[in-house]
């Protein structure tokens, strides 16, 4: 637990030097979106056993490297390009390799990079509060996690999917969804009271919306992402971070919680102007 606790603090402070820094070096975000996306591609290949075929890691290591720096039609190009790159390996390498393990990595090459942009997506809805959504996108998931794995420790009774992830219990996932409304509320007080002294005003109703679903999607993505480990019979994507495992076991709820504030905070701005 206190590796987990320590490491915790450090991803923590990463996140807030990158907000902090962004206006000094506002590629910091993009800098880091991208490392995280190869990262967990990178991760997904060993675990898919294909470390080894350049032919098909290479591309996908490039596409998730140029994403996060991409603006829409950029971003489309570039998975034009790595459509044509990985269906010709395929084709070309098809004694060494399937379609299925190319299809596996592929929807991973665009689910991963694309829902991580979207903290980047977040952070141009609003150019002067902008990393403060990217934040909340981040802690929304980050939290309801933790405070999950604490509930869940002290009252756990209730088994929520045994077969995919034991651990899971429905007091935890109550218990981390209440934690993560409290916790989106108390980021709204100390951003409008403290940080602005009140001069900007902020949408409560959003952030107890963030909390409530944001949890809940997080848990999806979480269990999402058990499912591959166990199909690929791995406890954990890798041993980066000490007490979580590997950067994708870290970020997998971010993965599905990050498309969702973005989503909302379109029609719901956190922050006024």
């Amino acid at each position: 637990m206190v590796q987990r606790v320590l490491s915790g603090i450090v991803l923590t402070v990463f996140m807030i030097a990158v907000i902090v820094f962004d206006k000094i070096f506002p590629l910091a975000l993009n800098i880091a979106v991208a490392v995280i996306s190869v990262m967990a591609v990178h991760e997904l290949a060993a675990a898919l056993g294909l470390q080894n075929k350049w032919f098909l890691c290479l591309p996908s290591l490039a596409a998730a490297a140029i994403v996060p720096f991409c603006n829409e039609q950029f971003q489309f190009l570039t998975y034009c390009v790595y459509t044509l790159i990985i269906f010709s390996a395929l084709i070309v390498c098809h004694r060494e390799t399937t379609f299925k393990e190319v299809a596996v990595l592929y929807s991973m090459v665009v689910i991963i990079p694309c829902a991580l942009h979207t903290l980047v997506s977040l952070r141009e809805l609003n150019l002067s509060h902008g990393m403060f959504y990217v934040l909340i996108a981040v802690l929304a998931a980050w939290v309801a996690d933790v405070g999950a794995y604490f509930a869940g420790t002290l009252f756990g009774r209730h088994k929520l999917c045994p077969e995919i992830s034991p651990k899971k219990t429905v007091e935890g996932l109550v218990g981390g969804t209440v934690v993560d409304m409290v916790v989106m509320l108390l980021c709204g007080v100390w951003f409008s009271a403290v940080f602005y002294q009140g001069q900007v005003g902020v949408n409560y109703i959003a952030l107890l919306l963030i909390g409530l679903f944001g949890s809940l999607i997080s848990v999806l993505g979480d269990l999402s992402f058990s499912i591959i480990k166990r199909s690929c019979h791995i406890k954990d994507f890798g041993q980066v971070i000490p007490g979580h495992g590997g950067v994708l076991d870290r970020f997998d709820s971010v993965i599905f919680t990050a498309p969702f504030v973005y989503l909302l905070v379109m029609f719901l701005p956190l922050a006024g102007v």
